[in-house]
Formats: structure tokens, sequence, C-alpha cells
């Protein structure tokens, strides 16, 4: 199943700089981790923002709450959650190569 996910950081501003350091490295190495699993398919930032969207692909919500509550920074996250499913005029699936792009 698929998930579009919006995530905002909301890092505390006087929170420890060596803590965020540690984290963001840790955060680093998870989603990297989660994307080489399959989990994690695409990952889009949002620019002028601390935020991100990223396609997931897991079995069900629960197994995407347990991918994204793994994550280091979880308790500094604002997560939106779209669930996806296919369309019928997916020009993926109807096999539309845009023009200028060869198969």
């Amino acid at each position: 199943m698929e998930f579009l996910v919006n995530i905002e950081i909301n890092w505390p501003p006087d929170a420890d700089p060596a803590e965020k350091e540690r984290l963001f490295a840790a955060e680093l190495l998870r989603g990297q981790e989660l994307a080489r699993q399959g989990y994690q398919r695409r990952l889009w930032r949002v620019p002028g923002r601390w935020a991100n969207w990223a396609l997931w692909e897991v079995k069900d919500a629960t197994e995407l709450h347990e991918k994204i509550s793994s994550l280091p920074l979880y308790p500094w996250m604002d997560v939106t959650v779209h669930a996806l499913a296919q369309h019928v005029n997916d020009p993926k699936l109807l096999g539309i190569v845009p023009e200028g792009e060869e198969e």
C-alpha cells in the first residue's frame, strides 16, 4: 500500500546543539535504512521549510506508523498521511511515455 506523507520538524530553538547533531546523524542513517529496505520510495524537500514529502510503500497504516515512529526525530515531527490508490488513468499504468523520453 502506498502513502504520501508530509513531515514537518519542530525542533525547539533552545535545545542542546550537540543533541541536535547526534539526532540528525541518526535520522539520516535510519532514513537511508528504511529506503534500502524499500519502505521509503521517494523523498522531496519543501523549499524554505524544515519539511518533506515522501512516498512510502508498506503493507498497511500500522506498519507505516511503526516505520515513521522509528525515526529518531519522531518526537519533534508533525506528520500528515494520505493513503493512495491506483487511478484507472495513471499514465504509468497505461504505458504512456512523455514525448522526448524513451522507455
